[in-house]
């Protein structure tokens, strides 16, 4: 990573105790919409316990896996697992590839050794297509029993720093894990890379991946002074609440991580994250005292900074701006689909 590593700040610890009660859970620690680590919170998992070896958890992996084509990352040995862009950010350092689950983990397992000529990653699997079962036997208490796992298992990797949509709780399982965290509001000094050409889905840091002292970012300080790490190992947990951004480090020959995507606190279907593209074509271009306009009205209607728009009226008469859950988030979706379909 950019920067003396060892001058960073560490990411809060939790007991287990309240991370494992889904009450605690969501009102000490999601509530708070911060990043902490929990010590051994999943240290009971069979599937922990089998990690006494790279091939003893690709065995066990392979006890569940399904006949499914999954996808892998196949890179020369040389790009040491830091998955990229290439020098102009048309294309990637690495190349895409299917195979069955249990030929992906024999894959990467051969490539761990010393004569291995390529790094491999097979990740953001979910456990109920890929290994049915896993779930049930390395449970989370803390989440409702629809929220999922997804595998995680690879040679030593640098994944680029980048967010998620959604919270995400992360369980190294074999390895060591290193997350250098940014939070959301860090995102100007970050130097994002393109939303529509990524790696894997989401855009990354530019900055936080470079040399330091990059002249290119020279924002990128205000953001590294501000960062936060988190070290893993099994049996380990690392809350992160959605938006948070996010460079992952998997220094062992084979790891294997198993983490949660759930939204902890929607009220409907609609992901927020949609608004804010309705935003960009709705918005963005304006000129420059409209957007300061509607910035006021989105602080008013959406962000409450100043508490509740209608405050100085009975509840009985705040209508549309009442509870969503007493009928007004169908009452507003209706509105919007309407208006989205010119009706």
């Amino acid at each position: 990573m950019s920067g003396n590593a060892e001058a960073l700040s560490s990411v809060a610890e939790v007991d287990s105790a309240a991370f494992c009660d889904p009450e605690r859970f969501r009102e000490e620690i999601a509530q708070a919409c911060l990043p902490v680590v929990v010590r051994g919170a999943f240290a009971d998992w069979p599937v922990v316990a089998a990690a006494e070896s790279a091939q003893a958890v690709g065995d066990y992996l392979c006890r569940f896996a399904s006949a499914r084509p999954a996808e892998l990352f196949v890179g020369d040995r040389a790009i040491a697992g830091r998955y990229y862009y290439d020098e102009g950010l048309d294309g990637f350092n690495f190349e895409r590839i299917e195979m069955d689950v249990r030929s992906g983990i024999q894959r990467i397992l051969e490539s761990a050794r010393p004569d291995g000529s390529h790094s491999v990653y097979m990740g953001s699997l979910p456990a109920d297509a890929y290994f049915p079962g896993f779930a049930a036997e390395n449970p989370a208490p803390m989440l409702d029993a629809g929220v999922s796992p997804r595998i995680w298992f690879g040679n030593a990797s640098h994944v680029s720093c980048h967010y998620d949509a959604v919270d995400n709780i992360a369980c190294v399982v074999l390895g060591r894990r290193r997350f250098t965290l940014y939070p959301p509001d860090a995102i100007g000094d970050l130097y994002v890379g393109p939303i529509d050409h990524t790696m894997a889905g989401q855009p990354v840091s530019l900055a936080a991946g470079a040399a330091p002292g990059d002249s290119r970012y020279p924002r990128f300080a205000a953001a590294r002074d501000r960062a936060v790490v988190a070290e893993l190992g099994p049996g380990d947990a690392l809350y992160l609440p959605k938006l948070w951004w996010h460079q992952v480090e998997a220094t062992a020959p084979v790891n294997l991580l198993v983490n949660y995507w759930w939204d902890g606190f929607a009220s409907g279907g609609d992901a927020p994250l949609i608004a804010m593209l309705l935003s960009m074509i709705s918005i963005a271009e304006r000129p420059p005292g409209e957007r300061d306009a509607w910035r006021a009205f989105f602080d008013h209607y959406v962000f409450r900074t100043r508490g509740h728009p209608l405050a100085h009226l009975p509840e009985s008469k705040h209508g549309l701006l009442g509870p969503l859950k007493a009928g007004n988030y169908g009452r507003i979706r209706a509105i919007v689909m309407r208006a989205l379909r010119g009706s």
